[in-house]
């Protein structure tokens, strides 16, 4: 879909999208508009239900003279941040494709002093709600094909709502690109498959780097190696560096679980829900969208990226449970169950980055246990941390952007739990606390650096829409962490 920028115009076809504030409160032009047609807008609102408040909509013919289609009322509640502006704007594009409209113009007279913020920001939640996958179609339906190709936001200060709108197009970029990720079937998205998209990021001016098998023997990354043993497809590290701030300024990393497709290896998981499992990369798609947003809008920050991409597959070599495996910090781990394979191929990449990159912080992304989705739902992804500002940040940084978390205990009792008898550690801790002693686990891979650890296995995918995100492949964790790098990092 096409987003444009004018001054206020009324559209010459189309639907008309009109801001109402709590209260019946209309802007100046629907009283324009309602004063010319005799007071078309008024006996609307008389005779129907619609109040202004936020997630409330009324539909209007076009009275008789006019060029447009039809008049949508959107109500825009008491409330109107920019979290409530981009929401506002995906349920506007999502009614009007309900309605079936191909363009519309959106008369921006209302949110303040920032008409040009408010617009970007109403523009930037419509691209993200049009999304959709449907690569794979032959045959699309066409009840279910959204039509809206152009939305103009007519607004006093276009081309200062233009520039707002840039960086927030290039952040819709990467979200896209994550949910495309997420959204591959896993035939078609492996390990090196996915290092050929992360590759791409190169044209943006992403330095990357991808690792195969023989290199992580090299570096010892026997742990993350261990899970994809059961493959053909072969397990692959990327590595992506983003350089926007001075070389003397320490960077900030980002790693991302990337398993391509879970069987749960040996310790084989049950039919029903396995086709769920091409998305247990999604942490390794957010750092990769991540990635692609920071560059396209020139974020002036030195950034690391690292992904492990593995398949978790029970063949006749396949990581068995019972097996000890040597990890890259030199810690030996205790392999109890395949599926908690994640938190390895985690072990691995969070002690090389450290090693490495010397990162003033490290944040890792992972769908990493079913446990969180019985603890936290779908609403709340769980943050597990050893540093509190780093911790206080994400929690604002969440509440900004809509993709929230919440923080969860780490404490010597639970890690007492992953103790184990024959090696330094063991995969599982039991069935009690399995979100918190699977950080527990993480934690100890850390060295001491400023970490963070949130688990998305309930935020990832989604099986219903949202005011911004379609069902499907949500790209959960690209505008958090973007907006963690904006707020604090990039000063």
């Amino acid at each position: 879909m096409k987003i444009n920028f004018s001054e206020p115009v009324l559209p010459k076809s189309g639907a008309l999208v009109l801001g109402v504030g709590q209260g019946k409160k209309l802007g100046a032009v629907a009283k324009e508009i309602d004063k010319a047609s005799g007071g078309a807008i008024s006996r609307a609102l008389e005779v129907s239900s619609f109040e202004g408040k936020a997630k409330q909509s009324l539909e209007i013919v076009a009275p008789a003279g006019v060029p447009f289609s039809r008049i949508l009322l959107a109500g825009t509640g008491e409330k109107l941040g920019e979290r409530e502006q981009s929401e506002l704007g995906g349920r506007v594009l999502a009614q009007l494709n309900r309605s079936g409209e191909e363009s519309a113009t959106f008369a921006v007279d209302f949110g303040g002093r920032n008409l040009p913020g408010v617009s970007a920001e109403i523009a930037f939640g419509a691209l993200l709600r049009s999304y959709r996958f449907a690569k794979y179609r032959t045959k699309p339906e066409e009840s279910a094909k959204p039509r809206m190709a152009s939305l103009t936001m007519a607004v006093k200060g276009a081309a200062a709502a233009r520039r707002d709108f840039a960086p927030l197009e290039k952040l819709a970029e990467g979200v896209r690109f994550t949910r495309d990720l997420v959204s591959e079937p896993p035939n078609e998205l492996y390990p090196a498959t996915f290092a050929k998209e992360v590759r791409q990021l190169a044209k943006l001016g992403v330095k990357v780097e991808v690792f195969g098998e023989k290199q992580l023997e090299k570096l010892g990354m026997k742990a993350l190696l261990g899970v994809g043993q059961g493959s053909r497809r072969e397990s692959q590290v990327a590595v992506m560096q983003w350089n926007g701030a001075a070389r003397s300024k320490q960077p900030i990393a980002f790693i991302g679980k990337g398993v391509t497709f879970d069987t749960g290896g040996i310790s084989i998981k049950p039919a029903a829900g396995m086709g769920d499992m091409k998305w247990d990369m999604g942490g390794a798609g957010a750092v990769a969208g991540l990635m692609m947003a920071l560059a396209g809008r020139k974020a002036k920050a030195n950034v690391v990226g690292i992904i492990g991409l593995v398949e978790n597959m029970p063949d006749g070599n396949a990581q068995r449970p019972g097996d000890i495996v040597t990890s890259m910090s030199g810690k030996t781990i205790e392999i109890l169950n395949t599926d908690a394979e994640g938190r390895l191929v985690l072990a691995d990449v969070l002690w090389y980055c450290q090693k490495r990159f010397k990162p003033s912080f490290m944040v890792d992304l992972a769908t990493l246990t079913g446990a969180i989705i019985v603890s936290l739902g779908h609403e709340y992804a769980g943050l597990f941390a050893n540093d509190d500002t780093l911790c206080k940040n994400l929690v604002a940084a969440g509440e900004a952007t809509g993709e929230k978390v919440w923080r969860m205990p780490l404490a010597q009792p639970y890690d007492k739990m992953i103790d184990s008898d024959i090696a330094d550690v063991k995969n599982i801790g039991g069935r009690d606390a399995g979100s918190i002693t699977a950080a527990q686990f993480l934690q100890r891979f850390t060295n001491d650096v400023p970490w963070a650890h949130l688990d998305i296995a309930g935020m990832a995918w989604s099986s219903k829409e949202a005011d911004t995100v379609p069902k499907g492949g949500t790209g959960y964790g690209v505008r958090l962490l973007d907006r963690l790098v904006r707020d604090y990092y990039e000063r």
